[in-house]
């Protein structure tokens, strides 16, 4: 199968073309084209995401990437080649709709039109699009994009869970160096890359934790479509905390990422230990996590020592930033270690933007070596980790094939969904 996977659940704009092959049993995936687009710059001024910002980035930036991915995938084909089948033939009723469907987003009508008017019908078998969780009015962009194009193209389209596509994402291995053959990144904030991998299959059952900005979840899978979630964050999630702290601390945006320098740089200089946090619920009889009150330690840490002096030294925010990050690793090192051992995985996968963080990824790498070394251990690349079409679309693709009925003329926004 051709698939285009659509991604706008936050403030990642992301168009791809993937060939699927290999069934449930062995799938395997080729990326023929990739555009994407980080709206972090955009956002870095707020402290964080602004949801009518990313809405509006997401409008500006589909139309692109989906040129940029179809003409890296060789599937732009120019409408006004003699004899070939142009989106431009339809009559005014269906562009009406179209219109109609891409209403709430300023202009984007007119530059669909336009672009898609001008190029052939690509030979593409199924649109995948993100339909939740996420940001509702940045997800409706990428949903209304999606419809858009399966009514003008007569393609399939597909609702995904954004949260499988993370799990799936371990299906689309290429390293961290991938490059692509075509494109020239065009700016700091473009990311352009191909991969062509056949990667190892998932051994079930396997249990999924995933971490990133808005979810910290441990999920039972039985097979490809059977999730249960055993366990979740009762407050905040794991990159959530990471970037309140980075607040408390006058860290750059994005914060997580600063807070993880911070540590490193502890870690480097091997200093010595000043601060103590708890590990929460590390204890607990259940799969839960909560990470509010590992944060409200941080800012009574911050506020006793300023009850002492002004401002802490380099040195001491090295520390507290290697504490407080050793504190999450620890919790979900503990509470994910138990889960392997009461659900008899075989696999772990370990996804979601958090999985950026290199000592979480080495500290998981240890636990397998160490405590379960028969079980296999799967972590996306870097370049896999955060927000991308290609999990999207490789998620479809797994979809599909259980769930064929489940394509839909009208799909809904679900800013809370789960599994």
């Amino acid at each position: 199968m051709i698939i285009l996977g659509i991604e706008t659940s936050c403030d990642e704009t992301a168009v791809c073309v993937v060939e699927a092959t290999g069934g449930l049993e062995s799938p395997s995936f080729s990326v023929l084209g990739n555009g994407l687009f980080s709206q972090v710059a955009l956002h870095a001024p707020y402290g964080g995401v602004y949801p009518n910002l990313a809405k509006r980035e997401h409008g500006r930036n589909l139309p692109p990437l989906l040129q940029k991915a179809l003409q890296e995938g060789q599937l732009w084909e120019n409408s006004r080649k003699e004899g070939s089948d142009s989106a431009g033939s339809h009559d005014s009723s269906v562009w009406k709709k179209i219109e109609g469907i891409l209403s709430k987003e300023q202009g984007l009508f007119e530059t669909f039109k336009e672009l898609i008017s001008s190029i052939k019908r690509p030979s593409i078998d199924l649109i995948a699009v993100t339909s939740g969780p996420g940001l509702e009015p940045a997800l409706w962009v990428g949903i209304s994009f999606a419809e858009a194009l399966g009514l003008v193209w007569g393609i399939p389209v597909l609702p995904i869970n954004h949260m499988e596509g993370h799990i799936t994402s371990v299906l689309l291995d290429g390293g961290d160096e991938v490059k692509s053959r075509k494109l020239k990144v065009e700016s700091a904030n473009q990311v352009s890359h191909l991969i062509s991998h056949i990667s190892t299959p998932v051994q079930f059952p396997a249990l999924a934790l995933l971490i990133s900005g808005g979810h910290t979840e441990l999920v039972e899978i039985q097979n490809w479509g059977r999730y249960k979630k055993i366990g979740q964050t009762r407050d905040d999630a794991v990159g959530e905390a990471f970037d309140k702290v980075a607040r408390m601390l006058s860290l750059p945006y994005p914060g997580g990422p600063e807070v993880s320098k911070q540590a490193h740089r502890a870690r480097e200089k091997n200093l010595p230990q000043i601060f103590t946090l708890p590990r929460p619920m590390i204890h607990s009889n259940d799969f839960d996590f909560s990470f509010s009150g590992l944060k409200t330690s941080v800012l009574y840490t911050l506020r006793d020592h300023k009850k002492q002096t002004d401002k802490m030294t380099e040195d001491e925010v090295y520390d507290l930033c290697r504490e407080f990050e050793n504190s999450v690793t620890d919790v979900l090192l503990s509470k994910t270690g138990r889960a392997l051992e009461e659900h008899g995985a075989r696999t772990l996968i370990i996804a979601g933007g958090v999985v950026a963080n290199t000592h979480i990824r080495q500290s998981f790498t240890a636990l397998i070596q160490e405590k379960f070394p028969d079980i296999t251990l799967r972590i996306p690349t870097k370049n896999m980790a955060t927000d991308n079409a290609l999990m999207i679309a490789s998620a479809g693709y797994i979809e599909y094939l259980l769930h064929p009925e489940n394509v839909s003329e009208k799909i809904k926004a679900q800013g809370n969904m789960s599994f």
